[in-house]
């Protein structure tokens, strides 16, 4: 407010005609309208200036937010790697300086389900929803191993990075997809397999005898088995009252 103040002050020196009226009009694009009432002759000219303070794409200032958010709608992993995303953030996740707000000192165990239920967003967004430039995507790869501990390969629970459970599932998946699709490295728990143990020479995966005799067991390895003295007691003791 205060430069086109100084600018009409530089038009009012400049005009040679007394003044009679002055108005000022505010619009709704931060467009200030002075309207000069000159003396000219016989009569009174009117004269309109205007100076528009409303932010311009070219300085940087996106006045719509919507169209903030659609430059990084098909790439979003190239906000990561812009001088916007540096400035904010830098080195730091975006979840580093994430606070939340709640009732008393202890914290619930669960974050809000949602952050923007309609048009209304809550006070306190979280990191995802706060910024409309952080889409999650499975190929966004660099913001997706923000949320995973890199000692465990498991992802940040939510009480700990603030973020929504919406958002959260969201998350998941896209870790998944990422997983399945080879961006991300998981680690496969080794099992050393025998080849003895699972042949098809054993009885038990062998073919199923047809013909039984009276007293010989369904498998012959079923006669080898001796159980367990102190196990078979236990199951006595608990089952006690019900055998007969």
């Amino acid at each position: 407010m205060a430069a086109p103040i100084r600018v009409l002050g530089k038009v009012l020196c400049r005009t040679a005609t007394p003044i009679v009226g002055l108005r000022l009009q505010h619009k709704p694009c931060s467009q200030i309208v002075v309207k000069l009432w000159a003396r000219s002759g016989p009569g009174f000219e009117l004269r309109r200036h205007s100076f528009c303070t409303a932010p311009s794409v070219q300085d940087g200032t996106d006045a719509n937010p919507k169209g903030a958010a659609e430059r990084y709608k098909d790439t979003p992993w190239e906000y990561l790697e812009s001088e916007e995303y540096i400035e904010r953030y830098g080195s730091r996740p975006v979840w580093a300086d994430y606070r939340r707000n709640h009732k008393g000192g202890i914290p619930p165990q669960k974050t809000r389900r949602t952050c923007i239920r309609g048009d209304k967003t809550s006070g306190n967004p979280c990191p995802i929803c706060r910024d409309p430039n952080v889409i999650i995507h499975h190929q966004n790869v660099k913001l997706l191993q923000q949320f995973i501990n890199p000692y465990t390969g498991t992802v940040y629970e939510p009480t700990r990075t603030g973020v929504c459970m919406k958002q959260q599932k969201v998350l998941d998946r896209a870790v998944n997809l990422a997983k399945d699709h080879g961006l991300l490295p998981f680690q496969i728990p080794y099992v050393e397999f025998l080849g003895e143990d699972y042949s098809n020479s054993h009885d038990a995966v062998g073919s199923t005898p047809t013909r039984l005799t009276s007293g010989e067991p369904w498998y012959s390895w079923y006669g080898t088995m001796v159980p367990d003295e102190k196990e078979v007691a236990k199951v006595k003791k608990t089952y006690k009252a019900y055998l007969k």
